[in-house]
């Protein structure tokens, strides 16, 4: 991409069929840094004006990271800018350590399962479901 003269370099392009939209992946070295989420905004805005087709959805971007910064990204809001981060390994972790962050992992998904049926059927209480859940 060239704007203002000065030549970026996305590092990665999807298409997304299904979603109908332009998918802008980022790779970095190390921890997030906020200021990756203007680099990307500024992505964003260049695919949407100038590659969007008419019967696309907006373009979406993707940082991906070896570490992340919860609270900044958590404080930046940028899905709502329609940026999401993640987090990549470098090396495996040990086993045990992998079985502990994937059992956590499941927990938490089905914590939200549970708790966004039950804000749709308006039935039960989301914080006995918490309990039944850790009790499992």
């Amino acid at each position: 991409m060239i704007i203002d003269g000065e030549d970026f370099h996305l590092d990665l392009l999807f298409y997304h069929r299904k979603l109908k939209r332009l998918v802008a992946v980022e790779l970095k070295l190390g921890k997030f840094k906020a200021d990756y989420q203007g680099q990307m905004k500024l992505y964003l805005k260049f695919l949407d004006r100038y590659e969007r087709q008419s019967d696309e959805n907006e373009p979406i971007g993707l940082i991906l990271c070896a570490g992340d910064s919860r609270e900044q990204i958590e404080l930046l809001e940028m899905d709502k800018d329609g940026i999401m981060v993640a987090e990549y390994w470098t090396d495996l972790p040990p086993k045990k350590e992998l079985e502990e962050k994937v059992h956590t992992l499941l927990a938490e998904a089905r914590e939200r399962i549970v708790y966004s049926t039950e804000l749709r059927s308006g039935e039960g209480s989301p914080l006995e479901s918490r309990k039944l859940l850790s009790d499992t």
